[in-house]
């Protein structure tokens, strides 16, 4: 069992806690597909921009009404903030270091590495999206990928032979 200092969920050496992390990195990752930079994000909230890299960083725990303020800024729901954390990560919450983690019960997390929104095509797609200027086109854009994801699967599965040849 783990003493209750005050580390403030910090884990070993005084590294910031995964989950504080992850955190950081969800808010880093809408604020650039967003276009904006801390300094501007930090004039929003009323910070300085040191606060906003230490937030992205997860050297510095954001309090439940600092987040969501940047929830606000962000125009993205709380828990936007903690989708797609690693199970192995979630078991590094502050309670899972305590005597209280013998109550943990297991939920199933995606894998940061299995998460789409980490790669650089999806901001480069978003980045892309986002500056077409005709936003009819834009939306025909849209409805177009829809309709392809969803019919990928089937369309998989039908153009493939008995002998599991792609039929072309």
């Amino acid at each position: 069992m783990i003493k209750n200092k005050s580390i403030r969920g910090r884990i070993d050496d005084n590294e910031p806690n995964p989950i504080d992390v992850h955190v950081g990195k969800r808010i880093r990752l809408r604020r650039t597909i967003l276009h904006i930079t801390q300094q501007q994000m930090a004039e929003m909230l009323g910070l300085t921009f040191q606060q906003v890299q230490k937030y992205e960083k997860g050297m510095n725990r954001v309090g439940a009404s600092r987040l969501w303020d940047i929830s606000r800024v962000l125009d993205v729901p709380m828990g936007f903030f903690f989708e797609d954390m690693d199970t192995d990560v979630a078991k590094k919450s502050p309670r899972m270091l305590s005597s209280m983690g013998k109550y943990w019960v297991s939920e199933p997390h995606r894998s940061l590495d299995e998460d789409p929104m980490q790669r650089a095509e999806t901001l480069e797609l978003v980045r892309a999206y986002y500056k077409i200027s005709n936003r009819a086109i834009a939306k025909q854009l849209f409805d177009l990928m829809v309709t392809l994801s969803k019919s990928n699967s089937s369309a998989n599965l039908s153009s493939m032979d008995a002998e599991g040849k792609e039929d072309f």
